[in-house]
């Protein structure tokens, strides 16, 4: 079942789209990944969808409401979630006091306790660093607390910009390793990665974005295959 849809979604930076009429659907319980180039446009469609850009046409609908014209903060109350790039912890509040941030709209307020414990058992480490100063933790760790805060929201879809920026092979891989464990917990995902690859190792569903305009949709492991992604964001030429 479809849980975002957009239609014909464009977003201008003054005359200049950074979309153009794009279309795309993420399906509840599934892990969704739009990738594509630098520049190319998803973290912008990420924050169309969150309501931190406003769309100059096209429809915006979650759970088949028509949100285009909602606040960020009203998305935020129906479940739309964004882990945004660069992780943005706060750095002078501890482990705890930034998962507690996350859990401030009123959907999740009264669960707080409960979701609590439910991010520490997901990430363990997060809990022997409950009361360090994020601005203490590695860049892995504040990844993770970024995750762990946006999940104490209880969120409907979590969209993740660009989770594994800056983080060495390791971490890239165990930031993806948890990234499916939580879609395994019933959490649906839409994933936004340079990292074309594993990006798509361990999606359902995948959109191909260039230049402001999707190019290609299609099961991710089709994806994988195609020759066209092969070359350009692989670099394999078969």
């Amino acid at each position: 079942m479809s849980l975002l849809r957009l239609e014909n979604i464009s977003v201008r930076y003054g005359d200049v789209f950074a979309l153009r009429e794009i279309s795309l659907e993420i399906q509840e319980k599934l892990i969704t990944s739009l990738v594509g180039a630098n520049g190319a446009g998803k973290s912008t469609a990420l924050r169309a969808i969150s309501g931190l850009l406003s769309c100059s046409q096209g429809s915006i609908y979650f759970d088949n409401l028509k949100i285009e014209k909602f606040s960020t903060d009203q998305r935020v109350e129906l479940g739309l979630i964004q882990i945004p790039e660069g992780r943005l912890v706060f750095p002078y509040m501890t482990t705890k006091e930034n998962l507690e941030t996350g859990s401030m709209c009123k959907r999740s307020k009264k669960e707080r306790k409960e979701n609590m414990e439910k991010v520490m058992e997901t990430f363990p480490i997060l809990r022997e660093r409950e009361n360090q100063l994020a601005s203490t933790l590695s860049g892995g760790e504040q990844q993770m607390l970024a995750i762990a805060r946006g999940l104490m929201a209880k969120p409907r879809l979590l969209m993740l910009d660009e989770p594994s920026l800056g983080l060495s092979p390791l971490l890239v891989k165990e930031i993806f390793s948890i990234i499916k464990k939580i879609n395994r917990q019933g959490t649906t995902m839409l994933l936004v990665e340079q990292n074309v690859r594993q990006s798509l190792e361990i999606a359902n569903y995948g959109y191909v974005l260039e230049n402001g305009r999707i190019v290609l949709s299609s099961d991710a492991k089709e994806i994988l295959k195609n020759d066209h992604v092969r070359k350009a964001y692989l670099g394999l030429l078969k």
